[in-house]
């Protein structure tokens, strides 16, 4: 237990019975009254978020969550499937609340779980990401009405709006937190 005037971004705390991700804090100090804590918290079973107004001197429980590198081996309707990188075991993600995350794994590539009651519950991606474009339309000359942008679809899948001079076989940098393309990346 700890005080909520030292959470701080970044940690986990157990709300409602599920360990939560503090997103944002602000402390409050207002003039009259005790001070006080606002959280913004990401459930990391559900992904659903939730804010919370608590004062400072009140006790908060911290989750006991921890991470470990594991190389994604496939997806299939059961969920995410990942072997230890250092005992080699493999064991599943469930997809509930993952769905959108698989779409930036490709097969082989290792990622952070997050862990929880020895159970995985989330999946860290890293902020950006390298993809290699499968399809895209070829731009019409002169078609710049809708900001010179087209839609194109990457190796997993993924679709991504792209600036009109992106080609198929192109690799291209994307931000995993937003979907949005950031640059193109020489081969």
């Amino acid at each position: 237990m700890i005080k909520a005037g030292q959470v701080a971004k970044g940690m986990c705390l157990i709300m409602k019975n599920a360990p939560h991700l503090v997103v944002e804090r602000e402390f409050v100090n207002p003039g009259k009254g005790s001070a006080f804590v606002r959280l913004k918290l990401k459930n990391l079973v559900t992904g659903s978020s939730l804010k919370e107004t608590i004062k400072s001197n009140d006790n908060v429980e911290e989750a006991d969550v921890y991470e470990k590198s594991s190389q994604f081996l496939y997806a299939d309707p059961e969920g995410y499937h990942f072997m230890d990188a250092e005992t080699y075991d493999q064991f599943l993600v469930p997809t509930e609340g993952l769905e959108d995350k698989g779409l930036y794994m490709k097969e082989g590539d290792t990622y952070r779980i997050v862990f929880f009651d020895e159970k995985a519950i989330d999946i860290v991606l890293p902020t950006k990401l390298v993809f290699v474009v499968t399809e895209a339309p070829e731009a019409i000359k002169g078609d710049t009405v809708n900001g010179a942008t087209k839609v194109v679809t990457c190796e997993t899948g993924l679709t991504v709006k792209v600036p009109i001079f992106i080609k198929q076989d192109e690799k291209i940098l994307v931000n995993t937190e937003t979907g949005e393309y950031v640059e193109r990346v020489n081969k």
